[in-house]
C-alpha cells in the first residue's frame, strides 16, 4: 500500500479548521479489497436475526435486504482491516498531524443503508471516549462514491476550537448529541459536507462538531473509520480494555509523561455496564 504525506498547507488547514478532505487518496485496488472484506460481513448478516459481536443490525434487516448499522472494531474481526488500520498508509498521515508516537484507539465500519440509513445528529467524539487532551483524531475512508444525496459527513469548520458539549439534556441524561440550543448556535456558513469519490479520506479532530443526514438514496454509504491518538493522550475510560488491539501502540513508543489539556473533558455514562452499542442506537432511542 503506497503512502502519502501531508503538505504544510494541509497540516495548517487541519489545525485551523479541524478537518481535512483528501479526495481519492486510497488506491482503487486497496478500496476493492476493503469492499470485498465489507461484503463478507454483509453476507454473514443474512443469517442473523439479532446483532452479533461483529455486526450491529439496523431496523428492517432481513436476509433479502440486509440493513447494517455497524461492524464495530473492524481490526479485530478481519485480517485485511487489521493490516490497513494498524500498519497501513493512514499512519503516515496521522504522524504528520499528531507526531511520531501513535496509539490506535478503535475502529468501526459505519453503514448508511439505502432508503433508510439513519441520521447522526450533531455531536463531538471525545465525550464518548475521553482522553487527557484533545489531540485524538479520526480518519474515515469512503468505500463508495459519496455525493450530497448519500448523507455525507458534515462538519462545522473551526468548531474544534469552540465550546465542548456534555452531550446531555437539561436533566443530565446522556443523549450523545448537542442540545437543540447548542445546535442553534452553530454558524451555518461554517458547515461543510464532505463529498468525494471512493477512496476519499476524511480527517476530523475529536472535538469538531459533525454529523450526517439520513441516507434516502438508493445506494449504500459505508464509511470505514479509525481513531488514533498520540501516546501522551491517555484514555480516561477502560472501554477498550476487552477489545483486541484496543489502545495498542502502532508507531513509535510510549510517552514518558501524560499531557493534560487545561479544559476538562465531560465524561460519558459507564460503558462498562454494557448499556452502549453505538451512536446509532443511542441517538435513535432519544429521537423515538
Amino acid at each position: 500500500m503506497s503512502s502519502r504525506r501531508l503538505t504544510a498547507a494541509e497540516v495548517s488547514a487541519y489545525d485551523t479548521e479541524g478537518y481535512l478532505l483528501l479526495e481519492g487518496l486510497i488506491s482503487a485496488d486497496v478500496v476493492d479489497q476493503l469492499v470485498e472484506a465489507m461484503q463478507s460481513f454483509v453476507e454473514r448478516s443474512r443469517s442473523l436475526k439479532d446483532s452479533a459481536p461483529d455486526i450491529l443490525l439496523g431496523p428492517g434487516h432481513s436476509a433479502q435486504q440486509p440493513m447494517l448499522r455497524r461492524v464495530p472494531q473492524t481490526v479485530a474481526f478481519h485480517p485485511l482491516f487489521e493490516e490497513f488500520g494498524l500498519r497501513g498508509p493512514l499512519l503516515d498521515i496521522v504522524e504528520d498531524l499528531i507526531g511520531p508516537n501513535i496509539r490506535f484507539h478503535h475502529s468501526k465500519l459505519n453503514f448508511k443503508s439505502p432508503h433508510g440509513g439513519e441520521e447522526i445528529k450533531w455531536h463531538q467524539d471525545i465525550q464518548f471516549w475521553p482522553h487527557s487532551n484533545y489531540s485524538p483524531l479520526t480518519i474515515g475512508v469512503y468505500l463508495t462514491d459519496v455525493d450530497e444525496g448519500m448523507a455525507p459527513m458534515g462538519v462545522f469548520a473551526g468548531s474544534h476550537r469552540g465550546p465542548i458539549s456534555t452531550l446531555r439534556d437539561v436533566d443530565g441524561n446522556w443523549t450523545g448529541s448537542l442540545s437543540d440550543r447548542e445546535a442553534s448556535m452553530l454558524e451555518p456558513s461554517r458547515l461543510r459536507w464532505l463529498c468525494g469519490p471512493r477512496g476519499s479520506v476524511t480527517i476530523h479532530n475529536c472535538r469538531i462538531v459533525h454529523g450526517s443526514r439520513a441516507n434516502l438514496s438508493d445506494r449504500i454509504r459505508p464509511l470505514l473509520l479509525h481513531t488514533y491518538a498520540p501516546t501522551d493522550a491517555i484514555p480516561l475510560t477502560r472501554i477498550m480494555d476487552p477489545v483486541r488491539f484496543g489502545n495498542v501502540i502502532v508507531r513509535g513508543g510510549p510517552a514518558s509523561h501524560a499531557r493534560f489539556d487545561a479544559e476538562p473533558c465531560p465524561m460519558p455514562p459507564d460503558w462498562g455496564a454494557g448499556d452502549y452499542s453505538s451512536i446509532f442506537s443511542t441517538q435513535q432511542e432519544k429521537l423515538g
